[in-house]
């Protein structure tokens, strides 16, 4: 079995990976180059982002939660815009994770992520128009 799961042409794994990170991103992804791209789809997204507890919603506001202490906004924004997109947050909801972290991340990583939501309304908006 090769690191992308394929054995024998056995893609499943790779075709569930796919799918899972076409719904968690709200665009369709077609498989790609390298061991990274396979380990994502194959194990992150096939396994991790697929397993049974969570909703795509729930691991997505951990994520944000994640990506913002750690100071990755750029980031944090594709996430965003997918909860958006995806119908998972409204900009109300979007807003008060903003607010809600300030207290847990410090106020000023709060307010940049705050920013990352009205950069990423803002673009949606150009987009829809």
């Amino acid at each position: 079995m090769t690191i992308d799961g394929n054995a024998n042409g056995n893609n499943s794994i790779r075709q569930r990976g796919l799918a899972k990170m076409s719904e968690v991103y709200g665009w369709d992804f077609a498989d790609g180059p390298g061991d990274l791209f396979g380990v994502t789809a194959d194990h992150l997204f096939a396994e991790i982002w697929s397993r049974p507890g969570l909703s795509v919603r729930d691991r997505r506001l951990l994520l944000l939660g994640a990506l913002s202490a750690r100071g990755l906004f750029d980031v944090a924004e594709i996430q965003l815009g997918a909860a958006l997109r995806n119908g998972e947050l409204a900009e109300e909801q979007l807003r008060e994770v903003a607010l809600f972290l300030c207290h847990y991340i410090g106020w000023a990583s709060g307010t940049k992520l705050d920013n990352a939501v009205g950069t990423v309304l803002a673009q949606e908006r150009r987009e829809q128009s």
